[in-house]
């Protein structure tokens, strides 16, 4: 592969910032469509009735999170302040 190519593929801050943002408006469309889409009803879990429209916004959300997260840590390691240690 050729070195032009390479330094290409790679993402700057801005496109990695605007892919966040994308991302995450992306999670709360599919959360507001998990919310629509499932019917009312409560599972049992440890015995406790939960409503069953909170089990995908858990998991959006948990995905959401790892989306907040890896952003910051992608900021940390372009910041270049760490000293490795």
């Amino acid at each position: 592969m050729q070195p032009g190519k390479r330094e290409s593929l790679k993402s700057t801050g801005s496109d990695l910032d605007r892919k966040y943002w994308v991302a995450l408006a992306l999670y709360g469309v599919l959360a507001a469509l998990a919310w629509f889409t499932v019917g009312e009803g409560t599972v049992l879990v440890h015995g406790k009735p939960v409503e069953l429209r909170l089990l995908p916004l858990i998991i959006i959300g948990g995905m959401a999170l790892r989306t907040v997260l890896a952003r910051h840590a992608e900021k940390i390691r372009r910041s270049g302040n760490g000293d490795g240690s």
